[in-house]
């Protein structure tokens, strides 16, 4: 430690409020299985040897000792459980910008879902959340982290009870590396017993690559480091020789999640590349895996060696696949940015890639295999395949699953082929905000009447893959807000014996009475209970219009057309009052209107909406 560092005096600081109701909840509502603190704090020092490992191939004052391990020491007599490692370490800085803030989103809904969780699932929301540090204040009643980072002479230690505040205090360590020293609350004396922290380890992180070293004191009083983990790389043994239980746990501890794989890819490739493969598709679906970032993080060994989870081994819409990918056909010094232009890992990319695909469309053939509740987490980011990968569009498209007015179970685009009326030539769609809504949407009216199966697309993406699909089996996809005159080739299924109004006079006046507020008013079939309806004639449908400006995208002025339902006595009504030379006037901005409201749309005026349709019922009402 330098002379500057030990002049500095020590800092107190107070947590944000994120922490700080993030440490309210660890600590009184994540009491049971306490023992997952420990796996997330041997994954962090695992993380930060890797880091540093992988730094030291572009700068060699950074490399680590030959004997670099993570090292655990239990002090039943000062009731201590420390754990250190040989990893980058961390500066002044990063040590309170770590473990002081948390850089995610998801706290709050992190809340949400431990308090209606039942008490035997809380545990593990740890993992799902990235909030594995923390778990630490579960066992400990204060926490001291002591680091120095690689490169520098510098050490800190960050302490808390976690109650609100953290110290940062000079310290000393004679090299690189971090130590946390948990300062152990009465009644979790147990994980200062080597036999519990070992079958902890071996639970949890067997098969983390650096070796971990557990201090027993053996009968004589003397103190031995043992080995507490297997450290075989588990990618490298035969398919023969490993358990699905094994599977299952290197899984949990890559994925830093509690779920069972759904799937195992477990595979060699030989030929012009060579690689090994271990990934897995998940069952669950993490609770903010929509607000992660879109980058796929499986990891990218060399000769068993982690160079980086940044490699992008698949497409974007593939991030949520898990796993290690081995190679010796790239160089250990390998950088990021040579990683990028590599025709080795571009080939490794399309045959992970292409093998994944595979894996999901088998698996979709099956009955009864749960796939469907897999489609039901992850549907809505493989659905992101048929908007931006052109090579895989179609592959996708054959298993993808559908919501439709068919039946409440999901279904494929085969499935709506097979079903299709004589005569049909399309696959009608609607998109919307919800699965509820679309369900009762007016716009469905008149298909439901012809008999005719709309599918009913209710994720964000949902606005954009059907433009660039385009068709399927040769079976064009069409929105029902665009197949205004489909629905005059099929005739009704549903006995209707209204009689509809002439409204030859009432749709010129409307259309006077509305201006430029819509492209046109026009009577249609589309319609059987409702009165109106908008839609859209050509270019982005009204879904797309409202996602386009909630993304803050431009969006110029679409006018809408509004639709007529002649057979409404509503309809009929205002026709007769136009026969009779009465004024509608009033009466066209408030059905605009309604049919925006139908749609989900925003008013314009929503209080002159509320004040205009007073208005017309007080009208019969005073009469």
């Amino acid at each position: 430690m330098s002379e500057t560092n030990t002049q500095k005096a020590a800092e107190k600081h107070e947590f944000s409020a994120e922490v700080g109701r993030l440490l309210d909840l660890v600590v009184h509502a994540l009491y049971s299985d306490r023992e997952i603190f420990l796996r997330e704090l041997v994954a962090n020092a695992a993380d930060a040897t890797d880091k540093r490992r992988f730094e030291a191939l572009t700068d060699s004052a950074l490399a680590l000792p030959e004997n670099a391990s993570i090292r655990i020491n239990p002090d039943k007599s000062q009731k201590e459980l420390t754990i250190s490692d040989d990893g980058v370490g961390m500066t002044h800085d990063e040590l309170a910008q770590n473990l002081g803030t948390i850089a995610r989103s998801g706290t709050r809904a992190f809340g949400e879902k431990l308090n209606a969780a039942k008490p035997e699932d809380r545990p593990s929301l740890i993992g799902q959340f990235g909030v594995g540090f923390y778990a630490a204040f579960m066992v400990a009643d204060r926490v001291d982290v002591t680091s120095r980072k690689a490169g520098s002479d510098e050490a800190w230690t960050w302490s808390s009870d976690g109650k609100g505040a953290f110290t940062l205090t000079p310290a000393s360590r004679s090299t690189p590396g971090t130590d946390i020293v948990l300062h152990m609350k009465d009644d979790a004396d147990e994980y200062l017993d080597s036999w519990r922290l070992r079958s902890t380890i071996r639970k949890w992180a067997d098969h983390i690559s650096w070796p971990i070293t557990l201090r027993e004191t053996k009968e004589d009083g003397t103190t031995e480091d043992q080995a507490a983990n297997e450290g075989t790389a588990l990618w490298s043994k035969p398919k023969a020789e490993i358990t699905p239980e094994q599977y299952a746990e290197f899984y949990r501890h890559i994925s830093r999640a509690f779920d069972e794989p759904y799937a195992t890819l477990h595979w060699r490739a030989e030929g012009v590349t060579e690689f090994t493969a271990l990934l897995f598709l998940p069952s669950a679906r993490p609770f903010d895996f929509m607000e992660q970032s879109r980058e796929s993080r499986i990891h990218l060994h060399v000769r068993r060696m982690f160079i980086t989870d940044e490699a992008e081994l698949v497409p974007n819409w593939m991030r949520f696949v898990q796993g290690v990918v081995d190679t010796e056909d790239l160089p250990l010094n390998v950088s990021r940015e040579m990683l990028q232009a590599t025709p080795v890992l571009a080939r490794i990319r399309k045959t992970v890639t292409k093998r994944v695909l595979s894996e999901i469309s088998k698996r979709a053939k099956e009955a009864d295999n749960g796939f469907n509740t897999f489609w039901e987490n992850f549907g809505p980011v493989i659905k992101e395949g048929l908007w931006e990968d052109a090579e895989h569009r179609t592959e996708i498209a054959g298993f993808a699953r559908f919501h439709s007015t068919y039946s409440d179970d999901l279904i494929t685009l085969d499935d709506y082929i097979s079903r299709m009326k004589d005569g049909q030539d399309a696959i009608y769609y609607l998109t919307g905000d919800s699965l509820d809504a679309l369900k009762s949407s007016a716009q469905l009216e008149g298909f439901r009447a012809r008999g005719l199966e709309v599918l009913l697309l209710s994720d964000p993406v949902d606005g954009f893959w059907p433009e660039r699909l385009s068709s399927y089996q040769e079976k064009p996809l069409r929105s029902v807000t665009h197949s205004h005159g489909d629905l005059e080739k099929f005739e009704s299924v549903e006995a209707d014996t209204a009689e509809a109004a002439n409204v030859e006079k009432l749709v010129p006046t409307l259309k006077d009475a509305l201006g430029d507020q819509v492209k046109d008013v026009r009577s249609t079939v589309r319609l059987t209970g409702s009165a109106v309806v908008i839609t859209s004639d050509g270019g982005p449908d009204l879904t797309m219009q409202r996602l386009m400006r909630r993304s803050g995208q431009a969006m110029p002025a679409m006018p809408p057309i509004l639709e007529i339902n002649p057979k409404h006595p509503l309809i009929k009504a205002l026709s007769e009052r136009v026969e009779k030379g009465e004024s509608v006037k009033d009466y066209a901005t408030v059905l605009l209107d309604l049919a925006r409201v139908q749609e989900g749309e925003p008013l314009p005026d929503p209080t002159g909406f509320g004040r205009s349709l007073a208005a017309l019922l007080a009208g019969p009402a005073a009469e």
